[in-house]
C-alpha cells in the first residue's frame, strides 16, 4: 500500500525531537519549557550535544558563535551584485557558496562536521540579515563580534540599532520555537542528501530549497500576505468565508501532525498582542485571532506555528519577502543536526516506488512510427 506523501510512514530514528500526543520535545524537554526559559543557544547545545549546557559549556558556544558570525567578503560582495532575486534563492547560493571558504569542504569526519555545522549555525542568521539590508538599498553592516545573543546580533545587523528587550525576547523565542521539528520536509531532505555522505553544505542547502514551498517554510510569507489584503476585522468573515467557498488554501492552518493547536502558536501568539502593544498597533494581532476564530468554527482548524509567526515578524521589521529566510536562520540548528546524527549511524536513504505506467510495451524502429 503506498502512502502518499509518506504520511504515517516512520523513515527513521532520531533523538533530538519528538512529537507524541501533539506534544514537541527536544531531546524530551518539553517545548513550552524552552520557549519559556531557554536561550537560542542553550538549544543549538542541546541538539548537538542531548544535554543542556553549563555556564562554561555555553559561555564558550556564545564565544565560538560571535566569533563565527561574520561572512567572507566575498560572499557579502556575491549577494550585493546578485540581481534582485527571491530571497530564499539569495540564502540557498550564499549557503552553498560558503563551502568554498572552508579548509576541506567535501570531508563528513564528525568534528570537521560539527565545526561547519556551528559555523553555518552563526552565519546564517548573517546572511539573511545581509539581504534583508540591500533589499532595502542599505549597506550591509558587519555582525557584533563579542555579542553573546544570536536574537539580539541579528536584529541589530538587521536594523543597525539596538533592539528593545521585549523584540530581544521575541526573536529568542522564534529561534527556539522553529529551531527543530522531527522528519519535516526540509529536516528529511538534509538527511537524504547527508546519507549519500555528501557534506554538510549540500545537505543545508537541500533543506533551504525544501523550506522555500509555500507548503512548507513559505506559509508565513503568505499568511502576512493574507493579512494585508483583509487589511480590516470588517473584512475579515467574508473574506474567509469566500475563500473556503472556493475550496482555497487558508495558509496558516492544519498540520499534518498535529490535530489540534500547534503547540508553538500559542507562544507566537501572545508574542503577536506584547509587540503589538508595545507598537501601538494591534491591528495585525486582531486580524490574527479574527481569522482563527473563522476557520476553527467553519472547519475545525488550528493555527500553526506559521500563522501568528506572520505578524511577529512584522512587529519585528521582518518584511514578508524575508520571513521564511527568517524561519531558516532558526532551523539551521536542527537541520546541521540531523546531518551529524544521519552520518553517525549512517545507511542509504533510497524508498522504492510503486509503478502505475503501462507494460508489456516494445520497441517500434523510428520509420514505423509515421
Amino acid at each position: 500500500m503506498v502512502a502518499r506523501g509518506l504520511e504515517g510512514v516512520v523513515a527513521g530514528t532520531t533523538r533530538l525531537s519528538s512529537i507524541i500526543d501533539g506534544t514537541l520535545a527536544y531531546v524530551g524537554i518539553d517545548i513550552d519549557e524552552l520557549a519559556a526559559n531557554a536561550s537560542y543557544e542553550e538549544v543549538v547545545y542541546l541538539l548537538y550535544h542531548g544535554e543542556l549546557p553549563t555556564r562554561t559549556q555555553m559561555e564558550a558556544l556564545q564565544g565560538e558563535l560571535a566569533r563565527q558570525r561574520a561572512l567572507p567578503e566575498g560572499v557579502v560582495r556575491l549577494l550585493a551584485e546578485a540581481p534582485r532575486a527571491v530571497p530564499m534563492d539569495l540564502l540557498r547560493t550564499a549557503v552553498s557558496a560558503l563551502a568554498w571558504y572552508e579548509v576541506d569542504p567535501n570531508t563528513v569526519e564528525r568534528q570537521a562536521a560539527i565545526a561547519k555545522g556551528l559555523r553555518l549555525v552563526a552565519q546564517v542568521p548573517t546572511i539573511v540579515a545581509t539581504i534583508g539590508r540591500l533589499r532595502r538599498g542599505l549597506a550591509p553592516v558587519a555582525p557584533p563580534a563579542d555579542e553573546p545573543s544570536t536574537a539580539r546580533a541579528f536584529l541589530r545587523t538587521l536594523h543597525d540599532r539596538e533592539p528593545s528587550e521585549l523584540e530581544v525576547e521575541a526573536m529568542n523565542k522564534i529561534l527556539v520555537l522553529h529551531a527543530d521539528h522531527e522528519f519535516n520536509a526540509s529536516t528529511f531532505a538534509a538527511r537524504v542528501v547527508a546519507a549519500t555522505l555528501a557534506d554538510m553544505h549540500a545537505a543545508v542547502t537541500a533543506a533551504i530549497a525544501a523550506l522555500k514551498g509555500p507548503l512548507h517554510g513559505g506559509a508565513n510569507a503568505a499568511v502576512m500576505q493574507m493579512l494585508e489584503e483583509i487589511g480590516t476585522l470588517d473584512r475579515v468573515e467574508p473574506y474567509i468565508t469566500e475563500k473556503l467557498a472556493r475550496k482555497e488554501r487558508v495558509m496558516g492552518f492544519g498540520h499534518r501532525v498535529y490535530k489540534g493547536e500547534d503547540p508553538r502558536a500559542k507562544w507566537l501568539r501572545d508574542l503577536s498582542r506584547r509587540l503589538g502593544e508595545a507598537r501601538g498597533d494591534l491591528r495585525w494581532y486582531e486580524l490574527s485571532v479574527a481569522i482563527a476564530e473563522v476557520m476553527q468554527r467553519e472547519k475545525g482548524l488550528f493555527p500553526n506555528v506559521d500563522f501568528y509567526a506572520a505578524s511577529v515578524y512584522h512587529y519585528l521589521g521582518i518584511e514578508k519577502e524575508l520571513m521564511t529566510p527568517v524561519f531558516a536562520a532558526s532551523r539551521i540548528a536542527g537541520w546541521t543536526a540531523h546531518v551529524l546524527e544521519q552520518q553517525a549511524d549512517n545507511r542509504l536513504i533510497r524508498p522504492r516506488a510503486e509503478y502505475v505506467g503501462p507494460t508489456n510495451r516494445h520497441y517500434v524502429p523510428l520509420e514505423q512510427r509515421g
